[in-house]
C-alpha cells in the first residue's frame, strides 16, 4: 500500500515487533519488548488494524527508506528504527540490535513530553513544576481532600491549591483510600510515575479538555461510585477501572472534535476509520502510558489483556455520537426491571453509564462551576471555528462565535443530551445526589434563559435599527430550551459529532 505521493508506508504488523531501537531526547537507546500497541509523539496504533499507517512525529513521516532493516522474528517482522532523522541535534550515534535487554527501560515521549523534555534541554524550566507527594497533601488541599465525596467540591480552587496537579493528587488519593494500591500490589514508584505522565498528555492549552476536566470526572466518578446501588455491588476491580477511566477518558485530547479531523483527513480519523476516532486514541493513549510504566506487569497476562480491553471499553462509552445507543439500552432494563449487579456484564454496563454521567455532569454542578465549564467548553468550541475559518474550511456546528453564544448552546445541550441522560440516571438511582444533580441542572438552564433575554446595553447614540438587531438576536433563543435556534438558524439540537462537553 502506498501514500498519496506514491511512496510505501509503515504497515501495522511492521510495528508489532518483539522489539524496537530508538533514539530518544535523553541520548540513550531503548528497547521496548511486547509492545504490540506502539505509541510515539502523542500517537496510538492498533495492534489489529492491518492497513498502513502513517507515523508522524513533529510533522515529519517516517517511510520505509528512511532509517529501517527489516528482519524477520517469530510471527512478525522486525524493525531496527534510527530516530537520529528526526532530531538531527542529537550528535551520538545509533545503538546495534544486540543492546542489553536487560539495561533499564526508557519511556518513549509523546508529543507533549517531548515539549517538556526539549525546554529542559534548552534550560527553559517547567511552567509547573511537580511536586512531591507529602506538599500535596499539607494545608488547604488536604483539608479539601476530606470532603472529596461532595457534590460542590471545587475541582479549581483544588487544581490551584495543589499547583496545577490536580489530577494527580485526587487519582492518587482515591487508589489509595480505596485500599487498591495495597490489594493490587500496586508498586508506589510506577503508579505515580503513570499518574505524572497521564497529566503531562493533557494538554494544558486546551479551554476545556484538559487535566483539571479529567480530574473533574474523576471526583464525580467517585460521588457515583459512592451511591449505594453501586457500593454494594461493584467489586475493587470495578472501581479500579472506574476511576482509571475517568482519570485517562480524554487523554492527549487535540482541542477538535471528530468532524474536523474526518474533514481535515487527519491520521488518527483514518487510523481509526472515521469510527469512536478520539475516544479509541484516548484509549490507546492509556494503554501506551500503562505498558510504558509497567504498573500492572506484575499480573498475569490474561488478566493484564483484560484490564485493557474493559477500561477501552468504559471510554469509548464517553462517544457523544452513541448517546442514544446506550440510553436505550438503559431505558430498556430499567423498563424491564431486569439489572442484576451480582452480573459482571450488567456491572460493567453501569459503569459505562456512570462514566456517561460523570464526563458531561457540568450542567448538574452548583452555577458558579457550571458556568466557568459552559464557558470553557464554548472557548474551545469557538477556538475550532477560528480554525475552520482560517483555513476557509466550513464552520462546524456551534463553533461559530458569530452565530451562537454561550447560553443557547447550554440550553441545547441540557435539553437534548444531559436531562434525558440524568433522568434515567436518577430512575436508577433515585438518592438525593441524582435530585441534587437534576435541582442544579434546571436552575442552571434557567440561568442561561434569563442571561439570554437580558437586552444588550445600547448607548444614547445607538441608532434604532441597531438596538432592533441586537433584541432579536437575543430573543432568538428561547429560556425553555424548546428550539433553542441560534442567530444563524442552527438549532442547538445539531450537536456536532464527536463534539462533548467530554
Amino acid at each position: 500500500m502506498s501514500s498519496a505521493e506514491g511512496e510505501p508506508l509503515v504497515s501495522a504488523p511492521a510495528l508489532l515487533s518483539s522489539g524496537l531501537l530508538i533514539q530518544d531526547s535523553c541520548h540513550s537507546a531503548i528497547r521496548l519488548t511486547s509492545f504490540q500497541d506502539v505509541r510515539r509523539g502523542a500517537i496510538s496504533y492498533d495492534s489489529s488494524d492491518q492497513t498502513a499507517l502513517y507515523i508522524r512525529m513533529l510533522d515529519v513521516r517516517v517511510r520505509s527508506q528512511v532509517g529501517f532493516e527489516p528482519e524477520r522474528r517469530s510471527s512478525h517482522p522486525y524493525l531496527c528504527i534510527d530516530f537520529r532523522t528526526l532530531h538531527t541535534r542529537l550528535g551520538c550515534s545509533s545503538t546495534s540490535a544486540s543492546y542489553d535487554p536487560e539495561r533499564r527501560v526508557h519511556r518513549l515521549l509523546s508529543f507533549q513530553r517531548y515539549l517538556h523534555s526539549s525546554r529542559l534541554l534548552r534550560g527553559v524550566p517547567q511552567q509547573i513544576p511537580l511536586h512531591i507527594l507529602d506538599e500535596d497533601y499539607t494545608g488547604q488541599a488536604r483539608c479539601m481532600l476530606e470532603k472529596v465525596g461532595n457534590w460542590n467540591f471545587d475541582i479549581f480552587l483544588f487544581d490551584r491549591l495543589t499547583n496545577g496537579n490536580s489530577l494527580i493528587t485526587l487519582t492518587f488519593h482515591l487508589l489509595n483510600q480505596y485500599g487498591l494500591v495495597e490489594l493490587f500490589q500496586l508498586d508506589m514508584v510506577k503508579l505515580w510515575r503513570f499518574l505524572v505522565m497521564v497529566q503531562e498528555d493533557y494538554h494544558s492549552d486546551n479551554p476545556y479538555h484538559n487535566a483539571v476536566h479529567a480530574a473533574d470526572v474523576t471526583q464525580a466518578m467517585y460521588c457515583y461510585l459512592r451511591e449505594p446501588m453501586l457500593a454494594k455491588s461493584l467489586t475493587s476491580k470495578d472501581i479500579l477501572l472506574g476511576l482509571l477511566a475517568a482519570a485517562t477518558h480524554d487523554l492527549d485530547h487535540p482541542g477538535v472534535n471528530q468532524p474536523f479531523l474526518i474533514k481535515t483527513d487527519h491520521y488518527l480519523a483514518t487510523l481509526y476509520r472515521n469510527t469512536s476516532v478520539l475516544e479509541n486514541h484516548h484509549w490507546k493513549s492509556a494503554v501506551g502510558l500503562l505498558r510504558e510504566t509497567g504498573l500492572f506487569s506484575h499480573l498475569p497476562a490474561e488478566d493484564r489483556l483484560n484490564m485493557e480491553r474493559d477500561l477501552g471499553s468504559l471510554i469509548l462509552a464517553t462517544d457523544i455520537s452513541r448517546q442514544n445507543d446506550y440510553l436505550s439500552r438503559f431505558r430498556l432494563h430499567l423498563d424491564q426491571e431486569n439489572l442484576c449487579m451480582s452480573t459482571a456484564s450488567h456491572r460493567h454496563f453501569v459503569l459505562q453509564m456512570a462514566l456517561k454521567c460523570a464526563d458531561i455532569c457540568n450542567p448538574c454542578r452548583p452555577w458558579e462551576l457550571s458556568k466557568q465549564w459552559s464557558e470553557k467548553v464554548t472557548e474551545e468550541f469557538f477556538q475550532q471555528g477560528d480554525i475552520e475559518k482560517k483555513h476557509k474550511l466550513e464552520v462546524s456546528p456551534l463553533c461559530d462565535r458569530e452565530m451562537n453564544t454561550v447560553g443557547n448552546i447550554q440550553i441545547g445541550f441540557m435539553t437534548y443530551v444531559a436531562e434525558p441522560l440524568f433522568a434515567e440516571w436518577a430512575r436508577f438511582c433515585d438518592t438525593r445526589l441524582s435530585q441534587t444533580m437534576l435541582g442544579h441542572m434546571g436552575l442552571n438552564k434557567a440561568s442561561w434563559g434569563g442571561l439570554q433575554q437580558e437586552p444588550a446595553p445600547v448607548s444614547e447614540e445607538a441608532e434604532p435599527s441597531t438596538a432592533c438587531a441586537d433584541t432579536g438576536d437575543a430573543a432568538t433563543a428561547p429560556s425553555d430550551g424548546s428550539t433553542a435556534t441560534t442567530a444563524g438558524g442552527t438549532s442547538s439540537k445539531e450537536i456536532p459529532q464527536g463534539s462533548r462537553e467530554s
